[in-house]
């Protein structure tokens, strides 16, 4: 095996996986709840965002606020998933 050439390989493996994660910094997905609660998150799955609408705060019952809240994220959270699986598509590199 030519090390030269595994080592211009591993550089350029390096090189996709820093642009990779350059490039997922600067994206965002929103998640949202019933049109309520929206929550968004850059590529790499943190939130940069939350907003409430007002008809979405019952003093009343406030788990149904967190449930909203809740459901939000885990929206936003599987679309920065599906955007960090598209981004490593096909480099081969185990783990990403």
């Amino acid at each position: 095996m030519d090390m030269k050439k595994l080592m211009k390989q591993m550089q350029q493996a390096q090189m996709a996986a820093t642009k990779i994660q350059e490039d997922l910094a600067a994206k965002s997905v929103e998640g949202s709840a019933s049109g309520l609660v929206t929550v968004t998150m850059n590529g790499h799955g943190k939130v940069t965002a939350l907003k409430i609408k007002p008809e979405a705060v019952d003093a009343d019952d406030v788990e149904a606020l967190e449930d909203l809240i809740l459901v939000a994220i885990q929206d936003a959270g599987a679309k920065a998933d599906a955007l960090q699986q598209d981004a490593t598509r096909g480099l081969g590199i185990p783990g990403f």
